[in-house]
């Protein structure tokens, strides 16, 4: 499993990242974002691509997990 900390990163950055993630087509990942605004670009992005997203609340931080459909 993959995994991206984009924690601390302005969008678009996190979606960059995750984008390059992708690049390896892997079967699922774990994206760790710290604002609405990138969970929220992180995880539209992701579903266009065809995963199947789950987003968890964490204390300090967001954590996307993402598995390819």
């Amino acid at each position: 499993m993959f995994e991206v900390d984009a924690r601390g990163l302005s969008c678009p950055l996190p979606v960059m990242r995750t984008k390059k993630a992708l690049g390896a087509d892997p079967g699922s990942l774990v994206v760790l974002v710290d604002s609405g605004t990138a969970k929220a670009n992180v995880s539209n992005m992701l579903a266009d691509e065809g995963y199947s997203v789950t987003v968890t609340d964490e204390p300090d931080y967001f954590r996307i997990e993402a598995t390819r459909s």
